[in-house]
């Protein structure tokens, strides 16, 4: 089978297809034919190397996808061949088959899209922060990069549970509309604007949760617009530096500041994962929760797809079609 495997760290020319076996699944793991898979910015991270979504060279990229299991391991019952599926994979999804663990792979319905169930990452993740977060009736919900994939899935999934107004950042008039288009309720543009002047404006008090996977300097302006009683969750480091972050900003007002990781969950409590996974197709299910889509790449041009991921122009999510 084709997969596209890294072998040293660096630019995107670093990824290339070959042609590796057909991998065979042990207990407890279930294989699948892979018909879509998804971009993700720890995907770019893990080639260029230093970051924990990676693994040891030589390593193929990938976190997620959709197929149908043609395998199943020793021990498998819940899951059998002919099921369409999306999956967390062991090792990665930049490929033809790919196994999988049984406990973290999914019954997909039909009327879910093929783009959701590739993008269990960027959704888990949207979702898990807002209930991190105790996203609650009558809350303001400030969300940075709305139009990425974790941004633009909590911009719907805040208003679906319940938030009073969804506010998004983004960079550039072009992604301005598109979170606009996915229902956020006020949109501040960066570029041509300060976001935390820009939110104590349009709230008074300021945002009581922020979704944040940009971190640096980003996190620490959200401080300056972060209600009393505010929840401020972390979910990634797209900026590159970490936060300072001043205590006497948490307790004099009665903030938090929560992290939260869907690798180290899938890592340490894989099982605790089903409930969000649920949660989020049946938002899909419902029409409450769509993904974008930017673009999608034939497996062999996946320095492409890492290309418009890595330069940020990408407005909705990027696939590979491993077939």
């Amino acid at each position: 089978m084709r997969a596209v495997v890294v072998r040293s760290h660096g630019a995107p020319e670093v990824l290339a297809v070959e042609e590796l076996p057909t991998p065979h699944p042990g207990p407890g793991q279930v294989r699948v034919t892979t018909e879509l898979t998804s971009v993700n910015f720890a995907d770019v991270h893990s080639r260029r190397g230093g970051y924990d979504a990676g693994g040891a060279l030589p390593f193929t990229p990938g976190l997620d996808c959709v197929g149908v299991v043609d395998a199943v391991g020793e021990g498998v019952t819940d899951v059998v061949p002919g099921q369409r599926v999306a999956a967390w994979t062991s090792g990665g999804s930049y490929a033809e088959q790919v196994l999988a663990p049984a406990a973290m792979t999914y019954s997909l319905p039909q009327d879910v899209p093929a783009e959701v169930g590739a993008s269990l990452t960027v959704l888990v993740t949207a979702y898990n922060v807002l209930r991190r977060g105790q996203v609650g009736d009558g809350d303001t919900v400030l969300v940075h990069g709305a139009t990425g994939g974790v941004g633009g899935a909590a911009v719907q999934l805040a208003l679906a549970m319940g938030a009073r107004q969804a506010i998004a950042t983004v960079g550039g008039p072009d992604k301005v509309a598109a979170a606009r288009a996915l229902g956020a309720t006020h949109v501040i543009d960066h570029r041509a604007e300060d976001f935390a002047e820009a939110v104590r404006a349009l709230t008074g008090e300021g945002a009581d949760v922020i979704v944040d996977p940009i971190g640096g300097e980003v996190t620490e302006r959200g401080m300056t617009c972060l209600a009393p009683y505010g929840r401020l969750v972390i979910c990634g480091h797209t900026a590159g530096p970490a936060a300072a972050i001043r205590t006497t900003d948490l307790h004099r007002h009665n903030r938090a500041v929560l992290g939260y990781s869907t690798g180290y969950q899938r890592r340490t409590r894989p099982h605790a994962l089903r409930p969000a996974v649920e949660a989020v197709l049946a938002h899909a299910a419902r029409g409450e929760l769509v993904v974008p889509e930017s673009a999608r790449f034939p497996l062999g041009e996946a320095p492409a797809a890492h290309a418009l991921v890595e330069s940020r122009a990408a407005v909705g999510r990027v696939f590979l079609v491993p077939a």
